[in-house]
């Protein structure tokens, strides 16, 4: 099954049936950034995730459900530690929406990351159903995330739905022109995703750290940029096959033995059309290329946007992540972000209200994309009350 047809097979909440009285376990993605409160306990710092997971409790309690909420929060190690305590959430979650209670952090229990089946077991004990709506966690084999349409009727939630519906578009039929940006550090996380997504973009851009292993298939000598040799030959193929990808031209590079980071202003930052010297670091589009990004955006009826264009924490380094941010947001197209840093930047500049769609899930995204489908969608489909022959 392809992406464009995700949602067929999929049980949705109308496939629950009557929901009057009966208790309903809500996967939501409450993996939310905390910070120290005024009086020195940890609070939500970016409730975005939980706010984005209302609507969807709002309507599982107008159909009458008792809900109870279950998420995972930071990397515990599977055992309990306070930083990672669902306290700060839960207090959040009440502000937003009292009717609806939270577990405590499903990875606590070592037998969340290991899809242990006794761990799910105690997990859906005393339920009726299932409902999944944490997008962000649905590209993992999770206990929460594929062991309870094994055991109860389950449903994918309006928003988990939404995102599958509009991510599938991009690779179905988007309006056109549909131009792609892909940016961000590690070229190999996103190798297979240029790859599906040129088959489907009439531009795909690539931007950030990643571009710097692009430059190098082409022969550009890069100094110390980030650099991955293993995928080298990958890039020069697909820059072969697909005279749609544009690859970042001028950079702006920092010399030699200073450090990067918020507030710094140590070293010398150039511009470079070309080669980088030895030793100089890439860390940002240059202007040039920031006018062709924009004019490319401009003309897209269609825009995906998933990773940075430089290391944008550091100011010195931002102005190509901002000139991509605002052409987007400017223009008349349906604009896609994939979550993650580009969303943060979008945040940071006043701008997230001002895109068609904010996925809640960065590396889900990128799986869909990539390959169609996710282990939370394979295991609703499974699911005995799925709808069957769609």
């Amino acid at each position: 099954m392809g992406v464009p047809g995700a949602l067929r097979g999929l049980p949705l909440i109308d496939d629950l049936g009557d929901l009057s009285g009966r208790r309903v376990l809500v996967r939501v993605d409450f993996n939310v950034p905390l910070e120290e409160g005024p009086d020195g306990a940890p609070v939500v710092a970016d409730d975005f995730r939980i706010r984005s997971a209302i609507p969807t409790l709002e309507l599982l309690r107008s159909r009458g459900a008792e809900i109870v909420c279950c998420s995972h929060l930071g990397r515990p190690k599977g055992k309990p530690d306070p930083r990672y305590a669902m306290g700060p959430v839960r207090e959040r979650l009440e502000e937003l929406f009292p009717d609806a209670s939270l577990l405590e952090n499903l990875r606590f229990d070592p037998g969340e990351e290991t899809n242990d089946p006794a761990f799910v077991d105690r997990l859906v004990e005393g339920f009726d159903a299932y409902v999944n709506d944490a997008f962000g966690a649905s590209h993992r084999s999770h206990a929460s995330v594929v062991g309870p349409p094994e055991r109860l009727p389950s449903a994918a939630g309006p928003l988990l739905a939404h995102e599958v519906e509009v991510l599938g578009g991009l690779l179905g039929s988007p309006a056109r022109p549909f131009v792609a940006i892909l940016g961000g550090a590690k070229v190999a996380d996103k190798i297979g995703v240029v790859a599906s997504i040129a088959r489907s973009a009439d531009t795909v851009i690539i931007g950030g750290g990643m571009a710097y292993t692009f430059l190098a298939a082409q022969g550009r000598r890069i100094g110390t940029s980030l650099f991955d040799g293993s995928r080298v030959e990958e890039c020069a193929a697909l820059l072969e096959a697909n005279a749609h990808i544009v690859v970042t031209q001028d950079v702006v590079a920092l010399e030699p033995g200073h450090p990067i980071g918020p507030g710094r202003t140590e070293g010398e930052v150039r511009v470079f059309d070309g080669d980088l010297p030895e030793d100089w670091e890439g860390l940002d589009i240059g202007p040039e290329t920031r006018q062709r990004f924009a004019g490319l955006i401009a003309d897209a009826a269609t825009v995906l946007w998933n990773g940075p264009m430089g290391f944008f924490e550091d100011e010195r380094f931002s102005k190509g992540t901002e000139a991509v941010a605002r052409a987007i947001t400017s223009s008349d197209a349906f604009s896609v972000v994939g979550g993650g840093d580009s969303a943060l930047a979008l945040e940071r500049l006043g701008l997230a209200g001002a895109v068609s769609f904010m996925s809640t899930g960065g590396g889900a995204s990128l799986e869909l994309l990539e390959f169609g489908d996710l282990p939370a969608l394979a295991a609703l489909r499974a699911a005995v009350n799925a709808p069957r022959g769609a």
